[in-house]
């Protein structure tokens, strides 16, 4: 009987150890697929951008640069660093007088006005270009409707235009998390001492918040010099060299000169994105590791004069964006053809016949690439963080490229890639989930790192010394610990899979449209009732996958 209960628990003991051993080979595989995941879907087509502009015919050449170089070129690249500088200094100060107004002036509003710049970052591109061109277009509702004017809206002043409203929303929540994070006892002390309110925002506030509205300006910079929708559809002739990449790969398919035209545009990026990083870090040393407490509204007391100006600025940008969202609603159910309004649900039935399955296209795209981006980056996350695993920071690194790069740049690597054995993706659906979720993996690798140091080591420790394999850590331990990440990651994802253009139209096959691609291409044509539908729609889907996701989060 005991050599029976012997062998009982030296088998049970061996079963155990054989689980564990297996369970670790596991984890191994996943690290392993992981970094190649990285690997192969970033950086690889990262190369293949920069050789492919660099290699012709399989020989070394400039010939594509000094092409771009050249007299009939080189005013491209200037007009996409003056558009992009220009159109993000507007907005970046536009954002700044919001900020303030939200933080340190409007509090019973501040909530609605949170709302209306959270609308616009879950809205579909070319929004504000579509609603620009029904008001003010040569047959729009204010300039030939009630003006009676027919004047041409194209060119730089628009494109400047759009970008800069565009952006507002996106800099101004992000300056407003910059103001919140001053810690309030700095400006007590100010008004303490009898410093004025100009004078303690002059002097404290906007020293302390200079790195971040700094940081902000590079971002916007960024995103502003790879746009080529918005100049394709009010540009006219004025040309940026996001567009003409576009073109070039899209109408031309002359790869290695778009894909040299992708190098070009990277370069200011990277420029940008050092000073982001050295921005960020200066925020750092100087909140010197304190906490403001952000719910405690501060009243400054700031002059009526003063209110009054920020408010007004403030409440004018409110209105422009309500009045966008109100004229493509009803752009989307109206028709201007006979000179006037009437009603009308033929754009409605022209969606539902040929528009409707790029939109289950899209859910679906977005529902898969945001579960693999979040589950990708909290493991990502987790991997660098706590298991300090050797080389997985410079993978977390290469995780972060795809937000340094213009979206061109990425989708151009994509076709460059992976139009060959043994990689041949070009036309599939892999290609284009692929690219939107390895495209938002560090939006999930940033979230969970947030969240780490307010996770006990102890719990994961407690669990090794129990005998429990780290397979087994990682998906009942820290998974389930960093559930917030993985939403909020969700989040973002499934938002910038909706509504996202940039990368994924040089990957989707003919007939496989998503649509924001659809709208694309209907407002190109001139098509603005149906665009207009299709952008009700996608904001709708958008709003409410981001209302769920919010609740239970909350939850």
């Amino acid at each position: 009987m005991e050599i029976n209960q012997h062998n009982n628990r030296l088998n049970e003991r061996i079963v155990k150890n054989l689980a564990i051993r297996f369970s670790d080979y596991i984890e191994k595989v996943l690290i392993l697929t992981i970094v190649l995941g990285i690997l192969v879907f970033i950086f690889y087509p990262v190369i293949s951008v920069i050789s492919t502009s660099f290699i012709k015919e399989g020989k070394f050449t400039l010939e594509e640069y000094t092409t771009l170089f050249s007299s009939n070129n080189i005013d491209l690249i200037k007009n996409s660093i003056y558009i992009a500088t220009l159109s993000s200094i507007i907005a970046i100060i536009v954002s700044t007088i919001i900020a303030t107004y939200v933080v340190f002036v409007s509090n019973k509003l501040s909530k609605f006005i949170n709302h209306v710049l959270i609308l616009t970052m879950i809205s579909p591109p070319f929004v504000g270009s579509l609603a620009f061109i029904l008001l003010f277009g040569r047959r729009g509702i204010i300039t030939h409707d009630l003006l009676g004017l027919s004047t041409n809206p194209y060119g730089w002043q628009g494109i400047v235009l759009m970008q800069s409203i565009g952006e507002i929303s996106f800099a101004s929540i992000m300056i407003v998390g910059i103001l919140k994070n001053i810690d309030n006892r700095l400006i007590s002390a100010s008004r303490d001492l009898g410093a004025s309110s100009l004078e303690t925002i002059k002097r404290v506030i906007l020293p302390l918040a200079t790195p971040g509205i700094l940081a902000t300006l590079f971002i916007i910079f960024t995103k502003n010099l790879s746009d080529f929708g918005t100049p394709i559809i009010i540009g006219g002739n004025f040309n940026v060299l996001a567009t003409e990449a576009y073109l070039t790969a899209i109408g031309r398919a002359n790869l290695p000169k778009a894909a040299a035209m992708s190098v070009i545009l990277i370069i200011p990026a990277i420029i940008a994105f050092y000073f982001y990083r050295k921005s960020m870090k200066k925020i750092g040393s100087l909140s010197g590791g304190t906490k403001s407490s952000t719910s405690k509204h501060i009243d400054f007391n700031i002059s009526k004069y003063v209110k009054l100006i920020l408010g007004i600025i403030t409440w004018s940008f409110i209105v422009i964006i309500l009045i966008q969202y109100i004229t493509i609603f009803i752009s989307a159910i109206s028709n201007r053809a006979s000179g006037n309004l009437t009603f009308t649900l033929d754009y409605m039935k022209a969606f539902k016949l040929t528009n409707l399955d790029s939109f289950i296209r899209s859910i679906k795209y977005s529902l898969v690439a945001g579960f693999l981006a979040s589950l990708i980056g909290i493991l990502l996350s987790y991997y660098v963080e706590r298991r300090t695993i050797y080389g997985m920071r410079f993978i977390e690194f290469i995780s972060s490229l795809p937000y340094i790069i213009p979206g061109t740049f990425f989708g151009i690597g994509y076709v460059l890639a992976f139009n060959k054995t043994p990689l041949l993706l070009t036309g599939t659906v892999a290609i284009v989930v692929l690219n939107c979720t390895f495209r938002q993996i560090s939006v999930g690798s940033k979230a969970a790192s947030a969240l780490f140091p307010n996770i006990d080591k102890q719990i994961e420790k407690a669990a090794t010394d129990l005998g429990a394999p780290k397979l087994m850590i990682v998906k009942d331990i820290i998974i389930p610990l960093l559930k917030p990440a993985f939403l909020s990651s969700f989040i973002n994802t499934f938002t910038s899979t909706m509504t996202t253009v940039g990368a994924i139209i040089f990957l989707i096959s003919p007939g496989a449209n998503v649509a924001t691609v659809e709208m694309f291409n209907v407002i190109k044509n001139g098509n603005y009732g149906l665009g207009s539908v299709i952008a009700c729609f996608i904001i709708i889907i958008t709003f409410t996958v981001n209302i769920l996701a919010i609740k239970i989060l909350d939850n």
